[in-house]
């Protein structure tokens, strides 16, 4: 049997897990689980017996007028029995061994500060009876409810609204009440074993018939007649008990091994934050020696790769990429190649747009200090301003009119960012006049890049490749001085390292922005001309690294799928 034959595998993933206790409950009422011992046990007494003695006791019972006679339901035809079940086993009704099925109070009762514990289903969604957040009723509003629906040890609550189809077999002999919200299964306990019951309810077979029994939009309700017609594999009752021993083992080694998954998880995620947090502040050399020789292992979650992607924009920006590059080529870095006199050339030209009103003058900005410098530059590299180097504008501030058919301009959001690039389809469109008088301002051109500046993609940014007829709203817009004093993809990179001290930084409610002032007062580490282009190459490569890994982990991802799908399939069919 593939699920048995798997089960360690397929609990690698924390996510399966509740499917593999579905799956296993699904094989107990098929009698799979306990098929070696009924070949050790072949005298047992057939379910048929103890549910004759059932409809007798009822039979007395209703002459007794202790309970009420209930309408005859429809016999089980061959067309509605799913699969075959084992011989001793006997296809039944719920109300076929059940006493009472009904439910909790129809009104709601007063409550007080102490009293008798009210449960609704609120009480039940989480697969046990939480009494930690139950409301109180009085004494006497509890003894006047419990003439109608009593609820006993050992008796099964199933939820019936809302969250429905949930059973719990009732593990304490304290008084309490239920709400509507919550069925009441008093059983035959004698002849059934309340576990199974209870077991048999939450597998996936009884669960279907739950979702088809409920009625109503929105708060939906499983009615009580559905309730009781629900179809059930019954197997004798010495086997319903080895079926729920069998059951709570395999639950037992499930979350063992989900709590030993999630552990391991935590801790590689510890091992691989502090590994690369070592990156970033002490020499990288060592510790990058040993990550590689460790990838595959360390970097096979979606979250670590995240976090690997990270630090390398982090390890770029502080020159850790390239030390072996400076190493060798000392001469691009010095004199005339030092970055310093890139930014002198840079601030001339944007003097010269200045003069030939190409761009405004902006205010000073505030020199950088001590205090706002958070670690050491390498030889050749310099500190400025991210407006020393950008020109940095924003979109429109209006709302244009948004209109339809020819001579019309997309107006690019932050929304249309999809995976790096810009997606027009769905962008709304603007008149040429609307598109003319935003250009004035924030014309877009080729290498520009646009950077999320509001709302929930705050921080996602593009560089502009292609098409460039469309405006702006919303969004930041990084232009340069003369593009030929920068590399543009070394700008996008500081621009996506950025994206996370933005996010943090971030000011706002419900729709967090930052400020034009902060991103052109951001502390901005310029390397020389040609180590730019050196850093480039270096981040495309790892991030094709981090891109080779995630679809490694899709694969497995997608295996583990297929894996649970073909024993879904096994089980099922």
């Amino acid at each position: 049997m593939q699920l048995l034959q798997h089960f360690k595998e397929l609990t690698v993933r924390p996510k399966n897990a509740q499917e593999l206790k579905g799956l296993i409950l699904q094989l107990a009422i098929q009698g799979k689980l306990t098929a070696n011992w009924r070949k050790e046990n072949p005298d047992i007494e057939p379910a048929s017996e103890l549910l004759n003695r059932i409809q007798k006791e009822k039979e007395q019972l209703v002459k007794d007028k202790k309970i009420r006679k209930e309408k005859p339901l429809l016999k089980i035809t061959k067309d509605i029995i799913p699969y075959e079940i084992p011989e001793k086993w006997k296809w039944c009704r719920m109300l076929d061994f059940c006493y009472l099925i009904t439910d909790g109070a129809h009104h709601t009762p007063k409550y007080v500060d102490n009293g008798i514990p009210f449960l609704s289903v609120k009480n039940l969604s989480k697969g046990f009876m939480d009494f930690s957040s139950t409301k109180f009723i009085e004494e006497e509003t509890h003894k006047e409810l419990i003439k109608r629906c009593h609820p006993e040890f050992e008796d099964i609550l199933l939820t019936k609204i809302g969250t429905t189809g949930i059973a719990k077999v009732i593990d304490t002999k304290n008084d309490f009440s239920i709400f509507v919200s919550v069925a009441l299964l008093k059983i035959a306990k004698t002849e059934i074993f309340p576990l199974f019951i209870e077991h048999c309810i939450n597998s996936p077979f009884i669960k279907k018939q739950s979702s088809d029994g409920t009625e109503g939009v929105g708060n939906k309700n499983l009615v009580l007649r559905k309730i009781k017609s629900f179809v059930i594999p019954l197997p004798p009752l010495e086997e319903q008990k080895e079926i729920v021993k069998v059951v709570e083992t395999l639950f037992k080694e499930v979350e063992q091994l989900e709590q030993l998954t999630v552990e391991r998880l935590s801790l590689k995620e510890d091992f691989v934050t502090s590994a690369l947090n070592q990156l970033t502040t002490n020499n990288a050399n060592q510790e990058w020696i040993f990550l590689q020789a460790h990838f595959k292992s360390f970097f096979n979650e979606t979250t670590n790769i995240k976090k690997l992607r990270e630090t390398v924009l982090q390890l770029a920006v502080q020159g850790k990429l390239t030390a072996d590059w400076r190493s060798c080529h000392p001469e691009l870095v010095e004199g005339s190649h030092h970055a310093s006199q890139l930014l002198k050339r840079i601030q001339e030209e944007k003097a010269q747009l200045i003069a030939a009103k190409k761009i405004k003058k902006e205010k000073a900005l505030p020199k950088i200090t001590k205090e706002e410098i958070s670690y050491e530059l390498p030889v050749g590299w310099v500190w400025c301003r991210f407006q020393q180097i950008f020109d940095i504008r924003d979109g429109t501030h209006d709302s244009p009119s948004y209109i339809t058919g020819e001579n019309t301009y997309p107006l690019v959001t932050s929304k249309d960012f999809k995976n790096g690039a810009i997606s027009f389809e769905k962008a709304k469109r603007i008149s040429k006049e609307d598109y003319d008088k935003i250009n004035l301002r924030s014309l877009v051109e080729e290498d520009d890049i646009l950077f999320s500046m509001i709302g929930g993609n705050l921080g996602n940014q593009v560089m502009v490749k292609g098409n460039t007829g469309f405006a702006i709203k919303n969004v930041a817009l990084f232009k340069y001085y003369k593009k030929s004093l920068s590399v543009p993809d070394y700008l996008k990179t500081f621009s996506e390292h950025i994206a996370y001290a933005v996010q943090e930084k971030a000011s706002g409610g419900a729709q967090p922005f930052v400020s034009l002032t902060f991103l052109r007062q951001m502390l901005f580490p310029l390397p020389p001309l040609e180590e730019q282009k050196a850093i480039v190459q270096k981040v495309n490569a790892l991030m094709g690294l981090c891109d080779s890994l995630e679809q490694e982990v899709e694969q497995s991802q997608e295996h583990s799928a297929q894996l649970m799908q073909s024993c879904l399939k096994e089980v099922f069919n």
